[in-house]
């Protein structure tokens, strides 16, 4: 009976080595071996993805991040509140084992700064941001370049000189693009107004397409926008006026009055800053990209463009690539008229990220925010 026992017991684990060996084998494949966790890279939005603009953008640089580094997996979370609230979405992108943390909006700063002294092994990156830290860094891309490109097609397809903006808020971001805008226009019509309307919204579909109306019934005729919706596209469209997008080609959404967009192309930036990361040669910078570095482009111009017009774009797009054209050289004057950029000088990035005035021909007012 003892000798039957321990056979029946060595049969039991011979059987239970077998099942063991069995379900580690589960885990491999052919083709891949034994199957690793992948590396996780977050995403917070301060909209949805579904809007078109600005988080729609950075969404479709997460996808492109996925699919060129299939070792990546990502996670985002939309809608996520400016302030102090944001620290509980990136603190849980962290709890769920994200080691690159991508926050894409310029209020979520503060937040970004306090969680990175929890977390010293995370990297964070604020996108549009002021300030870095040992394991923050931030970037954004020069859009104002593609402002000014889009300026001169809606200076030259203006009618009657009057232009309108409808801007988010009064922050050197915004008032550097109009800047941009009205210098373009500027340049290839020198009598052209841009009128600005605030309305301290990043995406408020009604409001903004309020705004543009208000703009378009004062007798401006091509409508550009700092805004994350579409609505002051179909502002114009419903017009039968002219329209600048900006975000994402919004052609689809005004076909009749959208002349053409600047846009975003984060996938590549995103793709080199995880990549640097894994590699463990990533350091915290603060990157400003231009349109020779791919982020920033104008989409494609619409058929209503005259062919002179779209190739003296193509020529400026050249001349800015190359280092030819700078935007911000002087002479520049103020609204008041007195010089702020002499003849000859170039304003530094550091005049250019901190901009609180508006150059000559423009109509608005800069305030503080509330």
């Amino acid at each position: 009976m003892k000798l039957r026992k321990l056979g029946v017991l060595l049969l039991v684990a011979v059987f239970l080595s077998v099942f063991v060996v069995g379900c580690k084998q589960e885990a491999k494949t052919p083709d891949q071996g034994t199957t690793t966790e992948k590396f996780k890279v977050g995403f917070i939005y301060v909209g949805s993805p579904g809007d078109a603009g600005w988080s729609y953008a950075q969404d479709q640089g997460r996808k492109y991040l996925e699919k060129e580094m299939p070792e990546v997996e990502t996670l985002f979370l939309e809608k996520v509140p400016e302030g102090a609230d944001a620290e509980k979405s990136i603190d849980q992108l962290v709890q769920d084992g994200c080691k690159v943390v991508f926050a894409t909006s310029f209020g979520f700063g503060d937040a970004v700064l306090e969680i990175a002294k929890k977390y010293p092994d995370v990297v964070f990156m604020h996108c549009s941001g002021l300030n870095t830290a040992e394991n923050v860094g931030t970037y954004f891309g020069r859009i104002y370049q593609m402002r000014y490109l889009s300026g001169i097609v809606a200076g030259k397809m203006t009618t009657n000189n009057n232009l309108g903006y409808v801007a988010a808020f009064p922050i050197p971001e915004v008032v550097r693009g109009i800047n941009a805008f009205a210098l373009g226009a500027q340049s290839v019509n020198p009598n052209v107004k841009v009128k600005v309307v605030w309305t301290n919204t990043w995406f408020d579909p009604a409001k903004e397409k309020e705004a543009a109306k208000g703009l378009l019934e004062a007798g401006a005729d091509v409508i550009a926008q700092h805004q994350d919706t579409y609505t002051p596209q179909q502002a114009a469209e419903e017009a039968k006026k002219y329209s600048i997008g900006y975000n994402s080609d919004m052609h689809q959404f005004a076909p009749n009055a959208n002349l053409t967009s600047p846009v975003w192309n984060w996938g590549p930036y995103y793709v080199k800053t995880v990549q640097s990361v894994m590699d463990k040669t990533w350091k915290s910078e603060a990157y400003w990209g231009g349109v020779d570095q791919g982020i920033v482009a104008l989409a494609p111009l619409s058929d209503k463009v005259p062919a002179d017009v779209k190739q003296l774009v193509t020529d400026k797009q050249e001349a800015i690539k190359n280092g030819s054209l700078y935007i911000f050289e002087g002479p520049l004057k103020a609204q008041d008229g007195t010089v702020k950029i002499k003849e000859g000088q170039k304003m530094t990035d550091v005049e250019m990220l901190s901009m609180d005035w508006f150059v000559a021909g423009v109509d608005g007012k800069i305030e503080a925010i509330k």
